[in-house]
C-alpha cells in the first residue's frame, strides 16, 4: 500500500512538472495597448485628412455643444441639424454690416422663421478647444410658434477645393505675359494649399509666401513676404504683387483663375498646371 502511495505521488509529480515546464515555454499573446495618447493621435490623424477630399457642396459649416448641433450652407440650402431634428430651408440673400465683417440670413418658410447670424470674431469650441475664426448665432422658431431656441457656436467657410492646385501666370492687365518681361526666368507661379490657406511660389525674381483670406466669392491674398533679390525685370514684378494683393474677387473656368477686385476686371490671369 505504501509503494501504491509513493507511485502516486511520483506521477502526479511528473505531470505537474511538465504542465509547470509548458507554461514557462509558452509565448505570451501579443496584444495592442490602447491607451488615451493613442486614441488622440488618431484622432488627430483624421483631422488632418485634406480639405480637399471632403466635399459635399457646402461653403460654411458651424457646430456647438450644450446642446450639440450642426450647421451647413449651401447655395441652395440652409440645413440646420439638432439633437431633436434637421430642418432645411432655401438660402437667403445675407445681410452684410457696413462697419463690421457681420452677416445675418434671414429664413422664413410656411414652417419656419430662423436667422443665421456669421461674425468674423475668433470662437473657442468649449468642448474640444478647437479655434474657428467666425461666431456663430442661429436662433429660429416654428412659423406661429411663441418658443424661439438660440444656439451659439462656431464656425468656418470651406475654401473652394478647385483652387488648390499650381497656377502660373498667363495675362497681367488683359496682356499676355513673357518669360522676357521677368528678366527672362520663369514666369509667377504659385501653389495653393487649402489645407491651411496658404500659398507659396515665384513672383518673376524672388520667392515669395503668404497666407489666404477666404469667403464665399472672395479671395484675398495676405501677409505676402518674399526674398530680396534684385534681378532685371523688377518693375514687373512689382506690379505683378501689387495685383495679386489687390484683388478681392475670384473665377474658375477653363482650367484658369481669374483674379479681380471692385475697379477691374482680370487684374491676374493664371493657368492651371497639370
Amino acid at each position: 500500500m505504501k509503494n501504491i502511495l509513493l507511485l502516486s505521488c511520483a506521477v502526479l509529480l511528473f505531470f505537474g512538472c511538465i504542465e509547470k515546464k509548458k507554461e514557462e515555454t509558452a509565448e505570451p499573446e501579443a496584444t495592442e495597448e490602447i491607451t488615451p495618447d493613442t486614441l488622440q493621435t488618431e484622432e488627430k490623424k483624421r483631422e488632418m485628412e485634406p480639405i480637399a477630399m471632403k466635399i459635399d457642396g457646402s461653403y460654411f459649416k458651424a457646430t456647438g455643444t450644450e446642446p450639440f448641433w450642426g450647421l451647413k450652407i449651401y447655395d441652395n440650402m440652409v440645413q440646420l441639424q439638432t439633437m431633436e431634428d434637421t430642418i432645411t430651408t432655401p438660402p437667403s440673400e445675407a445681410i452684410k454690416a457696413q462697419d463690421s465683417n457681420i452677416k445675418m440670413f434671414r429664413i422664413q418658410t410656411e414652417a419656419t422663421q430662423m436667422d443665421v447670424i456669421i461674425a468674423h470674431k475668433e470662437c473657442t469650441n468649449a468642448m474640444s478647444g478647437e479655434v474657428s475664426p467666425y461666431t456663430v448665432t442661429v436662433s429660429y422658431k416654428n412659423t406661429g410658434g411663441d418658443e424661439t431656441v438660440v444656439y451659439e457656436g462656431c464656425g468656418s467657410y470651406i475654401t473652394d477645393y478647385r483652387l488648390h492646385d499650381i497656377w502660373v501666370l498667363e495675362e497681367m492687365n488683359g496682356a499676355m505675359v513673357s518669360k522676357e518681361e521677368f528678366g527672362g526666368k520663369d514666369l509667377p507661379n504659385m501653389e495653393i494649399n487649402i489645407n491651411n490657406n496658404r500659398f507659396s511660389g515665384f513672383s518673376g525674381c524672388n520667392r515669395m509666401t503668404g497666407g489666404l483670406f477666404y469667403e464665399k466669392d472672395v479671395l484675398r491674398f495676405t501677409q505676402v513676404a518674399g526674398t530680396k533679390m534684385a534681378c532685371p525685370g523688377m518693375d514687373k514684378e512689382s506690379e505683378f504683387l501689387q495685383h495679386l494683393q489687390a484683388s478681392t474677387t475670384y473665377s474658375i473656368s477653363n482650367n484658369r483663375l481669374y483674379l479681380s477686385n471692385g475697379n477691374q476686371e482680370n487684374l491676374l490671369v493664371f493657368k492651371k498646371i497639370d
